[in-house]
């Protein structure tokens, strides 16, 4: 897809409207290179002036792009209508149709499709329209199906426009033989389907969408009068404890209560407890069934707001290019590391474990990226990072003539593990602190890496690693780190990438190796991808949803987008 946005400096102010709209066409994902060259001669008739109207200026440049598959399509129909026969229309368009009208079921916008004004022509074509108006009709419909593929198979927004590093190409999908087949299926709804991402979560996370907008109908369901600066535990007294009982079972965190029963209770009771124990597991919350400031913000966030969650998540699922191996995936936001056995995304396959990012600050926070990982090293030494050495290491060395060894540091000479260490003086200070000498910790129980560290060489100098410093796992919201990843369980992921390597490496042999004395380095013979993602609303198998905090403004972001989006949209219509 392309990142024209990032590199074009013409689009580094936005001083008037037209660039401003410029600006959000190049937002649009470039799927549509891989359309067929269209008919360079002129199509006869009513359709010819209909794709007259399309607009090929290159200021809209993923409109021109649009315009030409759409000119593409109907090439290979020999400018025949694909949407009627005889001034009637086909139960194919009807079909497409309802679905633009009920596209935000899919968390799109129907009117990005013009869904209503293509419903209302629907209805008014007949046997007294003329062929100019049927092939109007069909040239909008033919554009509403082009942009709706697109939009399922590879979201609406670039991600790189996003800030994501999602660089595989996934030009994988013949939009205009899709389109084509579209037109003739004899299952439009399932026609439809197959242009979207095939992961079972992406699926749950559709129907939890639905679920979602029922609840948010009632925008009283999580208006709970102020707690103010109370923090209420089992047993005490709370008026709006009915308000929060019936919350908290629309949500599916309490049982529903047989023969219609509404407990009026102004208690915090055992039941309600456990319901509000439920609601902040999911939502990544101490799990304590204590009532306090957190726990009420989360419960007061507007339904409206959860369904933008998982829209933005629907969107990002988009992105994603089919699984050819199994992956390791991490979620930001959620704190989680997922490795498959499989490449079926399901629980049943996943080995999964608690993980520490980065910071919030945004020199610290981890990238979302792709990666491969190709070896683990077994007692690491921590390259500490320049960042690190000049504004944390170098004013505690200058104040304390046995920090460097306190901690199990040394200033080196060189890049590899067998740099010449060199002795602490003035000169190697100096040095250090003008960047021709290197700081690193050497490996041991209390190097900053743990035990094992896991490259999949990128230019961000990250990676998953273990870590002496444990309790920080206990933590709800786990954003510690200067970028790279800490995972919780360094053995389990160790047994998990070696699973398939050329020697046996069970439990004891990974242990003696964490233990051993010197480093060890151990290539993998087939490298594993590596997903670094980031997704705030996640549906989960057992039918519960669980909603993640937008910790890095990420989701803010891609609102943005998707909102300039909705700009461009309304002044091209015009």
């Amino acid at each position: 897809m392309t990142q024209t946005i990032i590199r074009n400096p013409s689009f580094k102010h936005f001083g008037t409207a037209i660039a401003l709209i410029c600006l959000v066409v190049l937002l649009l994902p470039d799927p549509l290179s891989n359309a067929a060259t269209p008919e360079r001669n002129a199509q006869p008739g009513a359709l010819a002036a209909a794709l007259e109207e399309l607009s090929t200026k290159p200021q809209f440049r993923a409109l021109a792009a649009e315009a030409m598959l759409v000119r593409s399509i109907y090439g290979r129909s020999n400018s025949t209508l694909l949407w009627s026969t005889r001034g009637r229309l086909s139960g194919q368009a009807r079909e497409l149709v309802k679905i633009l009208r009920a596209t935000d079921e899919l968390g799109l916008e129907p009117s990005a499709y013009s869904a209503d004004l293509l419903a209302a022509t629907a209805t008014q074509l007949g046997s007294q329209s003329s062929e100019e108006d049927y092939a109007k009709f069909d040239k909008s419909l033919t554009q509403a199906a082009v942009r709706l593929l697109s939009h399922l198979h590879y979201g609406r927004v670039d991600p790189a426009a996003a800030g994501f590093e999602l660089t595989e190409s996934r030009h994988d999908l013949d939009i205009a033989s899709a389109v084509a087949a579209l037109a003739s299926s004899a299952n439009v709804p399932d026609a439809v389907a197959a242009a979207e991402p095939h992961f079972f979560h992406y699926s749950l996370l559709k129907t939890a969408l639905r679920q979602y907008r029922s609840l948010a109908v009632d925008p009283a369901l999580t208006q709970l009068p102020p707690l103010g600066k109370r923090t209420l535990h089992l047993g005490d007294a709370y008026d709006a404890a009915p308000a929060l009982r019936k919350l908290l079972t629309a949500e599916g965190d309490l049982p529903v209560a047989g023969n219609d029963a509404v407990d009026l209770s102004p208690t915090l009771d055992a039941v309600l407890v456990s319901g509000l124990k439920h609601f902040q597991d999911r939502h990544g919350l101490i799990a304590d069934g204590t009532l306090g400031a957190t726990t009420f913000a989360a419960l007061r966030t507007p339904i409206t707001q959860r369904v933008r969650q998982i829209e933005l998540t629907l969107e990002r699922w988009r992105w994603l290019p089919a699984f050819q191996t199994p992956p390791i995936i991490v979620n930001i936001p959620e704190f989680k590391l997922f490795a498959f056995d499989t490449t079926a995304d399901r629980v049943a396959s996943m080995l999964q474990m608690s993980v520490i990012v980065g910071q919030t600050n945004p020199s610290k926070r981890t990238p979302v990226f792709l990666g491969d990982l190709k070896y683990l090293i077994f007692r690491p030494y921590w390259n500490v990072p320049r960042s690190i050495t000049m504004h944390e290491m170098l004013p505690a060395i200058r104040a304390h003539s046995d920090y460097l060894e306190r901690n199990h540091l040394e200033i080196v000479r060189g890049e590899s593990d067998g740099a010449e260490v060199l002795k602490t003086t003035p000169t190697t200070i100096a040095a250090l602190a003008a960047g021709q000498l290197r700081l690193r910790q050497r490996p041991g129980d209390d190097n900053a890496l743990g035990l094992i560290k896991f490259l999949f060489p990128n230019a961000h100098n990250v990676y998953l690693h273990s870590t002496p410093g444990h309790g920080l796992f206990l933590a709800s919201r786990r954003a510690f780190s200067h970028g790279c990843i800490r995972v919780s369980d360094p053995a389990a992921l160790a047994a998990y990438v070696l699973r398939n390597a050329d020697t046996r490496w069970d439990s004891a042999r990974i242990e003696a190796a964490m233990h051993d004395s010197k480093s060890l380095r151990v290539d993998l013979r087939e490298p594993i991808h590596v997903m670094i993602l980031y997704g705030t609303a996640m549906a989960m198998e057992d039918g519960r949803m669980e909603f993640f905090d937008d910790i890095y403004g990420h989701d803010r972001k891609l609102e943005q987008l998707l909102s300039l989006r909705a700009v461009h949209s309304a002044a091209v219509s015009r």
